[in-house]
Formats: C-alpha cells, sequence, structure tokens
C-alpha cells in the first residue's frame, strides 16, 4: 500500500472531543472491569462455575476496552496531526475489534445456557462442571480468533481516512453479512431463545407439584437470565446507529463518518456493561459490602 505522508486528513472541530470522550469511556470501562476481576481471583467465595462464566464476560470486556482505547488514542494522534495514514498495528486492531465483539456477545450466551442447564437439566452435572465450561469458553475464544480469518486475508479490513480506523466497510456483501450473523444474530438470537424457553419451563414448573427450594432456584436462574436480557437489549440500544448505518449500507451510501458516531456508542455501551455487569453479579457487590462493614467496624471503636 502506498501512502502520502504530506497529505492531510479532513478535519471537524468534533473530533477531539469525540475522541477524548472515548478514550475517558474506555478507560472508566476497563479499571472498573480490572477491579471486578481482581474480586473474583481474590473473593473464594466467586470460585464458582457461574462466576467462572462471569469472569469470561469480564475478561472479553477489558479486552474489548484496550482495543476501543487503542482505536480512540489513535484517532486522537492522527486528528491532531491532521495526517491520514495507519500505524502498523491499525489493521491488527480492526482485527481484534471483531474478535474482542463476538467474545462479548458469545460470553453472554454461554451464561445463559449455563443457567438453563442446572434448571432444566439438573443432573447433567458434567455440563455443569468448571472443566467442561472451561473447555467451552476455550472454543468460543477460538472461534473467535478464526471466524474474522477471511476478512483479514481478503484485506477488506482497510484503513478508513475519514473515520481514522482499519475496519471492513460498511456495505451489501457476503462478508459483512456473515459477520453480522457471528458477531451479531446468532449469539443474541440464542440468549433470547434460551430466556423463552426458561420462562416457559418455570412455569410449568409452577403448575406442578414442585418442592419449594427446587422452585426457588429456578426462579433465581431465570432471575438472572433476565438480566442478562437487560443486558444485552441495553448494548443492543446504543448499538442502533451501528446497526442503522449497516443496513442503511445495504441499499445507499452510509454517512461520511459513519464509525466515528457508531464507535462513540460503542464505547459508551462499554462503560454501560461493566456498570450492569457489576450490578447485576451479586458475589461482586457482596464482597464491597463485607469490606466496608469490615473498615466501619473498625474504625468506629478507635473513633468512640
Amino acid at each position: 500500500m502506498t501512502l502520502n505522508n504530506n497529505a492531510t486528513a479532513d478535519m471537524e472541530s468534533w473530533f477531539i472531543p469525540f475522541d477524548i470522550l472515548m478514550i475517558l469511556s474506555t478507560i472508566f470501562a476497563v479499571i472498573l472491569a480490572l477491579i471486578c476481576l481482581v474480586i473474583i481471583i481474590y473473593d473464594k467465595a466467586c470460585h464458582t462455575v457461574s462466576m467462572l462464566l462471569a469472569a469470561n464476560s469480564i475478561l472479553s470486556e477489558i479486552v474489548f476496552g484496550v482495543v476501543l482505547f487503542g482505536m480512540a488514542l489513535f484517532a486522537l494522534e492522527n486528528d491532531l496531526k491532521q495526517i491520514d495514514y495507519p500505524d502498523s498495528l491499525c489493521i491488527f486492531r480492526g482485527y481484534i475489534g471483531y474478535v474482542t465483539v463476538f467474545l462479548q456477545n458469545s460470553s453472554y450466551t454461554l451464561q445463559a445456557v449455563y443457567r438453563y442447564i442446572t434448571v432444566v437439566y439438573p443432573t447433567r452435572l458434567s455440563w455443569q462442571s468448571a472443566h467442561f465450561q472451561t473447555l467451552v469458553i476455550c472454543s468460543t475464544w477460538i472461534f473467535g480468533f478464526v471466524y474474522p480469518l477471511p476478512l483479514l486475508l481478503t484485506h477488506e479490513i482497510k484503513y478508513i481516512i475519514n473515520n481514522q480506523l482499519c475496519q471492513m466497510s460498511l456495505q451489501f456483501s457476503f462478508l459483512m453479512v456473515y459477520s453480522s450473523l457471528c458477531v451479531y444474530l446468532i449469539p443474541h438470537s440464542i440468549t433470547i431463545l434460551v430466556y423463552f424457553k426458561l420462562v416457559r419451563y418455570v412455569q410449568e414448573m409452577s403448575k406442578r407439584a414442585t418442592p419449594v427450594n427446587t422452585l426457588n432456584r429456578a426462579k433465581s436462574q431465570l432471575k438472572m437470565v433476565r438480566r442478562i436480557i437487560i443486558l444485552i437489549f441495553g448494548v443492543v440500544t446504543l448499538g442502533i446507529p451501528y446497526v442503522t448505518f449497516i443496513i442503511m449500507s445495504f441499499f445507499t451510501a452510509p454517512p461520511k463518518y459513519d464509525f466515528r458516531i457508531a464507535y462513540l456508542f460503542g464505547d459508551a455501551s462499554l462503560a454501560f456493561v461493566m456498570i450492569a455487569l457489576f450490578q447485576f453479579t451479586d458475589p461482586l457487590k457482596e464482597f464491597i459490602i463485607r469490606k466496608l462493614n469490615v473498615r466501619a467496624n473498625v474504625i468506629l471503636p478507635t473513633v468512640t
């Protein structure tokens, strides 16, 4: 690829504020994710299979946040210098971006499927084991790195000057449909399907003579899946600009700065996801509450 280092990119007054806002959003999200991951590793009460799956979601958010931070930092540097050529990691960041979005969405699916198994197939202990779930997690990570290879090998991930990043251009093509299916439609559809099947199963349990403990456990798992669905809908809502631009590209040219706008909402969704994950993951909140109570008990006698 021949690059003209003397050329200058278009410059708008809102570029720099958008870049800084994206950087701050990703920093906040990554710091919160790291805190949650440290708590899971440190607190023995979090050493469960369900928290293993939660840690997988948090780890994917950390990697995704680091990638988004790198993209925003690169865009800020190029905007400040008004240059229009990529650095040596631009294509790689674009590739890892597709990887991490899939890992993020598939991690929610794994959590929902696990909770469905614990309710519908309680005797299949091998499916609920940490060993089996670790194998499933590793498989999703392997697939996550494999599925975007066609985009990389066909050189569809390119430097887009107006957006100061490397992505596949939004247009109607087989690879665009393929990527959308792998990243969004299939994982989210499975998660929503699991939720509705679990709702129906719990309703049927309520009509039968089911032990109270079993029914309460099923309702608890349903509650957790419902939280995952809320999380997904929050992500989808903040991702509406990106989805809109994809659909628009099937019929006409998307806006000139489509990725700049879409990625601003994407960075905001990352911060939302981490706040929601912390709020929805009871063991994390319980750990913080325990630490605050211990600290209060230590401080109060010294004050009196």
